[in-house]
């Protein structure tokens, strides 16, 4: 018989090198978090910023940064407010120029900028409340209407006592009449965004009044404004916007004795167009004023 050939099996070889690939992974891991403390470390908050935006958009994350001040975050759609630059920008507001010695050079000059804006900004929202103010003052009227600084612009506050509306009702009376149209050409000739914000108090409204509620009398109110604005001082419409607010923003407290009166309102809000970073500082810059003024007189 024919001597039979052994099959020849060869031993599968196996592969000793797959740790190069989880070895792979983790120098890339490791490459990451190094790039990440360095930028952590360098000072330039511009940069840190950059990276950690790529970061947040590579992992899908959406974009959410604090403002300072609040307890809350805006969408990154919108604009966006370094808090670390708001700092910077308070320290210029308190402590002047010496304040900026250990601050970022970057920061520093946007700071500055950001004071120099919001500055301008109020001396032009100042020069609106003065130009109303004195037309109040020529009708004998000075005391019917508050004027205030915000974030979002110039309030004028109209108290909605008898001189501008009747209890329960939405039609102006004579003299809320005139005060409307004393300070309207102030308004039309800032070329600004002005939302007329009705307000009422906490007491329910009457069961004879045509409104249901302090909803729908708030928002009457506003609208009666805005319309004397447009139909009988020319404004233009486009710029004006009417909204009713109930009892939800109050100025005082309801247990205040002048509760009743002082949140019973109109609101002219003539809108701020500087940026978000000026803005946050019209406030302070008018309190500091105010306070100088006050010393100074």
């Amino acid at each position: 018989m024919a001597k039979r050939h052994a099959k020849h099996e060869e031993e599968e070889h196996e592969n000793h090198e797959r740790w190069l690939i989880s070895y792979a992974d983790m120098i890339t891991l490791l490459m990451v978090l190094f790039v990440v403390m360095f930028a952590i470390s360098n000072v330039d908050q511009k940069k840190f910023a950059a990276l950690s935006e790529g970061l947040a958009s590579g992992f899908g994350a959406p974009r959410y940064i604090a403002v300072a001040g609040g307890d809350a975050v805006i969408d990154g759609k919108g604009p966006l407010v370094d808090p670390m630059k708001l700092d910077v920008v308070s320290l210029v507001v308190a402590g002047g120029e010496t304040a900026l010695e250990q601050a970022d050079p970057a920061d520093a000059e946007d700071a500055q900028r950001a004071v120099a804006e919001a500055q301008a900004e109020l001396a032009s929202l100042e020069e609106v409340a003065a130009q109303a103010r004195e037309a109040l003052a020529a009708e004998d009227l000075e005391g019917s209407a508050d004027f205030r600084i915000t974030e979002d612009g110039l309030v004028v506050v109209l108290f909605a006592d008898d001189v501008f509306f009747a209890s329960g009702s939405a039609e102006l009376q004579p003299t809320g009449a005139v005060v409307v149209d004393a300070i309207a050409p102030a308004l039309a000739r800032s070329a600004r965004q002005v939302d007329a914000e009705g307000h009422a108090n906490h007491l329910p409204v009457r069961g004879s009044s045509t409104y249901p509620t302090n909803w729908e009398l708030s928002a009457a109110r506003a609208a009666t404004v805005v319309r004397r604005l447009i139909e009988v001082d020319g404004m233009d419409g486009a710029r004006l916007t009417a909204a009713g607010f109930s009892d939800t923003r109050p100025l005082v407290p309801v247990t205040d004795p002048d509760a009743v009166r002082v949140n019973r309102r109109v609101d002219l809000l003539v809108r701020s167009t500087a940026r978000a970073e000026a803005r946050a500082l019209l406030p302070q810059l008018a309190a500091a004023q105010e306070q100088t003024e006050a010393v100074g007189g």
